[in-house]
């Protein structure tokens, strides 16, 4: 069933006249007159009666009317919702961050977004790194922040920050003072790790059998600030990103780590088969942009 004849059986109770009908339609009678029966024939019942000199809509015609006008109203509707949504007026995003992200970072930049687009929501979802993958893959998060590297036969990805990570030290550990420590002089340490969801995770024991041993990891938490009260009341050494040493308090200490040191890649991905909303797909034009990112490199 075609919209159009709804519509036109609707001007023609309107007006209850085919030709002031098709006058305010800019159409012919006879167009409008056939679009009405082939509407009456797809449906199998009369719409008018046609008996009378005036037009009387027939009990089915009273009926096809009130749906019709319902129908009308939701296309009308649908054309506004889909210009809300390509003007940006609208729209949701969903979000995957890790927790030891700086935490000034990506609130600045939703901010400055939501100057541009105040009418845009967006669910943050906190993580790890591989908690994070496993959601977009399963289109839970349309958009996730991850340490590379990413499978990227599954995920579009764009880099936007690379530092180390630094050895954090309660103030009265030994080493405390100095400048920078080789991992292998941490083996008899106890270390406090991420969880397992965080690739900093896998990527910091890696670090350490390279290095020659396999860490003595006592504790683990999702949570940077946590991690950070425990190595201050000396339970244990952790490491960190230099990011977020700039938050720390002065109960710790932050130093480098050598031979080897340990860095990470962020990076922001999507699926590649996954439809993206008109504004997940402006978040990351506007974030790229906010990042300096150039898709031709």
């Amino acid at each position: 069933m075609d919209i159009k004849h709804l519509q036109y059986f609707i001007e023609v109770t309107k007006f209850n006249s085919f030709t002031k009908a098709a006058d305010h339609l800019f159409i012919t009678q006879p167009t409008i007159s056939k679009m009405i029966k082939n509407l009456e024939m797809e449906i199998g019942i009369p719409l008018f009666d046609r008996s009378r000199k005036e037009l009387i809509l027939t009990d089915a015609g009273k009926v096809v009317l009130e749906q019709a006008k319902l129908i009308d109203k939701a296309f009308q509707n649908l054309d506004t919702e889909m210009d809300n949504l390509s003007g940006l007026k609208k729209g949701h995003i969903r979000i995957g961050l890790p927790p030891l992200l700086d935490p000034r970072f990506f609130p600045k930049m939703l901010g400055h977004f939501h100057e541009t687009y105040p009418n845009i929501t967006f669910q943050l979802v906190e993580d790890g790194s591989k908690k994070i993958e496993e959601d977009v893959a399963n289109h839970q998060l349309d958009i996730g922040v991850v340490v590379l590297p990413t499978k990227n036969d599954l995920f579009h990805s764009f880099a936007f920050l690379k530092e180390d990570l630094k050895l954090i030290l309660p103030l009265s550990h030994p080493l405390a003072n100095s400048e920078k420590i080789d991992l292998a002089a941490l083996e008899q340490e106890s270390f406090i790790l991420f969880n397992s969801d965080f690739a900093l995770h896998d990527r910091i024991i890696g670090a350490c059998h390279i290095a020659g041993f396999n860490p003595k990891v006592i504790s683990e938490s999702s949570q940077w600030s946590f991690i950070e009260e425990m190595v201050a009341c000396q339970l244990g050494v952790s490491l960190l990103p230099e990011s977020i040493c700039r938050h720390l308090s002065g109960n710790v200490r932050a130093i480098s780590v050598i031979n080897p040191s340990i860095n990470w890649d962020l990076a922001i991905i999507w699926r590649k088969d996954q439809y993206l909303s008109i504004a997940a797909k402006e978040w990351l034009r506007f974030t790229k942009n906010q990042l300096g990112y150039n898709d031709s490199k």
